[in-house]
């Protein structure tokens, strides 16, 4: 796989001339997009809108169409060219000459409308990820292209119908995935591998649940797969709406620019916490016994009885005056009703709003048998009635969910009679309030809290559905978290995408079987991506020695990238010279280009944060942007996953473990920590290391480098 590159030494023809050929077609593209843009810019809506209201909604849908024709500098309009050795679409035996498809991120097209850009995700552009030697997809040639600053630098050729030429690793992918960390998360569309692309352009249809550990690019995979149906299927989506769910704000920055830089601006994100707390304010915490106890998928039950046992049966019927006449609808009626309604185990509010126009529509029938002709307006105006809403005012109340809740939470009695054979009575003690709050507004409601109201919400008016959606670190919900984004798309699809070795959260779920029944998509297909392209394979052997103890049977990744000298075990003289060590590693790692994350367990993040002052460094937290000015950010072990840095230093692995309330949870909260880093990893302890890690391999040449 030859590589070319324009330099001082190197200006022969051969290099330089299809260069600067590459460079004038790049040159031609992003001034055919400025035109592309001019075009919409220029548009004169006031001959076609009949009123504000359309001139309004028009003018919105000219101002995001200019937004994605922006013309990004730091962003290559194409990364990739395909050769095909016939026109597309036509059989070997027709066409004389193949076709040449620059592949981008976005289609860009000349004054004729003849493509300069092929957007990546159309079909002419699958072959770019698919094609192979021994499956060339009818593809001649594919050329990689490297860019330094915006500025085409260099390209790579592939001939997949040579057989005299031999396959290598290609370079230019090679710096691309190993490119310095600065600022927020990348688009991986220049880097897609085959097994990531068949995930991406899976069907909207079918939800997909992806099982890939550290480095394996299961969240840029998803990311790009709500880009691709977007494309795909986009008025669809735009009806529906699409959503990304990420574990805090912190991961939600950090990944924020990946679909504008693909075209895509109205993709909404938000945590759990943001899709539950609609009708209360998270200002409580729960102890952790008592959080698994209320995400537990049994509390759904509990709820549901709660809320049925408002419904009573009649015990007199209902008499409405119309006029002069009086219509009676006897108890045993109305009972029939109830009880028909229950037996259909429709939504508690709509059989509210629906059990009025049953005894409504009774005493219709009475007029009608009485020669009467009445309409519906006339069985609209009895529903409303006064005798008809005090009837069912009493039979089937309205039910404030978040009083249901409060109820449930405040009140032993309530509480053991509907949690009778669900809960034991030790569980029921564990998520009662220690102090009972008087109203809705005054308690302190935890995030547990938050969902079972949620829960409760649906349960009396139907969650309204999204197309897709997609969940991030998915294996650290629990089942009633499940449940909540299940809601949000229970017509639509979904992408879940986890690792169970990574489950820091008490509630964290077992297996993707168990997660995907609680989501409602229990034939979801569950994908798994063992290669690593991001964690260099010293780091992640390093860490995987932990993986019998935290999730026994999952397969470690392999990491496809060797580094060596990258990861370095160094044990310190003592906890007083060890906040000292690790400001001299974060200085050491300063020496390279990109991102540095020092991480370490919460309850030592102020006092690193002191000596970091001390020594005169400025730091960022966690969802800051990076830049070349300031790239050190100091990260609590409890907001690093999802997060990656070109360097990491991880501070006493010993506390990282011991910072959570069992050792299982301490223990995968370390592996996320140890599986930071892209390019480097320093490792500083005074305690002892976690049994777990061992000594040997790696390990031990580490520490023999170091001391």
């Amino acid at each position: 796989m030859p590589a070319h590159e324009e330099t001082s030494e190197d200006t022969s023809e051969a290099t330089s001339g299809p260069l600067d050929g590459e460079r004038a077609h790049l040159a031609g593209s992003r001034a055919a997009l400025r035109a592309m843009r001019e075009d919409v810019q220029a548009l004169d809506i006031r001959d076609v809108t009949a009123n504000w209201v359309n001139a309004a909604v028009l003018q919105a849908q000219i101002d995001d169409r200019i937004k994605a024709l922006a013309d990004l500098s730091h962003t290559p309009l194409f990364f990739g060219r395909l050769d095909y050795r016939h026109p597309v679409g036509a059989r070997e035996a027709e066409g004389s000459g193949g076709e040449q498809f620059y592949i981008g991120r976005r289609h860009v097209h000349d004054a004729h409308g003849d493509p300069m850009v092929i957007d990546w995700r159309a079909p002419v552009s699958q072959p770019f990820y698919q094609a192979s030697r021994n499956n060339p997809l009818d593809v001649d040639r594919r050329r990689r292209f490297g860019y330094t600053g915006g500025e085409l630098t260099a390209y790579e050729d592939e001939h997949l119908t040579d057989p005299a030429e031999t396959e290598r690793t290609s370079k230019l992918l090679q710096a691309e995935i190993e490119r310095p960390r600065v600022g927020p998360m990348r688009d991986i569309v220049a880097t897609i591998q085959p097994e990531q692309d068949e995930i991406v352009r899976s069907d909207l249809g079918g939800t997909v649940c992806v099982q890939g550990g550290p480095g394996t690019g299961k969240t840029a995979v998803g990311l790009h797969r709500v880009a691709y149906l977007l494309y795909a299927h986009r008025e669809r989506l735009a009806r529906t709406g699409t959503l990304v769910i990420g574990p805090n704000r912190s991961f939600l920055h950090y990944i924020e620019q990946v679909l504008p830089a693909l075209g895509e601006l109205e993709v909404k994100q938000a945590t759990v916490e943001d899709l539950v707390t609609a009708q209360v304010e998270v200002r409580g915490t729960d102890e952790a016994a008592a959080a698994v106890i209320k995400g537990d998928a049994r509390m759904a039950e509990v709820l549901r009885r709660a809320l049925r046992s408002h419904v009573t049966l009649p015990t007199e019927g209902v008499v409405v005056v119309r006029g002069s006449r009086r219509w009676r609808v006897p108890a045993y009626e109305i009972e029939e009703m109830v009880v028909e309604l229950l037996a259909r185990d429709m939504r508690y509010g709509a059989a509210h709003e629906a059990l009025p126009q049953r005894i409504a529509h009774s005493v219709l029938v009475r007029m009608e048998e009485a020669g009467e002709a009445p309409d519906d307006r006339v069985q609209n105006a009895v529903a409303r009635t006064p005798a008809v809403k005090a009837a069912v005012k009493a039979v089937w109340p309205a039910v404030d969910p978040a009083k249901l809740v409060l109820r449930l939470l405040a009140d032993p009695g309530f509480l053991a009679a509907h949690a009778e054979g669900i809960l034991t009575d030790d569980e029921q003690k564990r998520i009662l309030m220690a102090r009972p709050a008087r109203s809705v507004k005054s308690a302190k409601w935890s995030a547990a809290d938050a969902v079972l109201i949620d829960e409760a919400g649906d349960l009396v008016a139907r969650t309204p559905s999204l197309g897709h959606v997609v969940i991030d670190e998915a294996q650290d919900l629990s089942p009633m978290q499940y449940r909540a984004v299940g809601r949000r798309c229970s017509t639509g699809s979904a992408t879940v995408l986890g690792d169970l070795a990574q489950g820091t959260t008490p509630w964290s779920t077992e297996s993707w079987a168990q997660a995907l029944f609680h989501l409602g998509k229990a034939d979801a297909v569950v994908e798994e991506l063992t290669a690593g392209f991001r964690v260099p394979r010293e780091v992640i052997a390093y860490a995987s020695r932990l993986l019998p103890a935290i999730s026994p049977g999952l397969a470690p990744v392999e990491s496809v990238r060797e580094a060596p000298g990258s990861l370095a075990v160094r044990e310190v003289a003592g906890a007083d010279a060890l906040d000292g060590a690790v400001v001299a590693a974060c200085e050491e790692s300063l020496a390279h280009e990109g991102s540095i994350g020092l991480i370490a367990a919460d309850a030592r993040v102020p006092a690193l944060a002191d000596a970091l002052t001390a020594a005169g460094h400025t730091y960022l937290s966690p969802g800051e942007e990076t830049t070349a000015a300031s790239r050190l950010t100091l990260v609590p072990a409890s907001l690093a996953k999802g997060l990656e840095y070109d360097y990491v230093v991880l501070d006493e692995p010993a506390a990282v473990v011991d910072g959570e309330p069992d050792e299982r949870t301490g223990l995968r909260r370390l592996y996320v920590a140890l599986t930071r880093a892209v390019s480097g990893l320093v490792v500083l302890h005074a305690a002892p290391l976690p049994e777990q890690l061992g000594r040997g391999g790696d390990a031990d040449r580490a520490r023999a480098g170091d001391q």
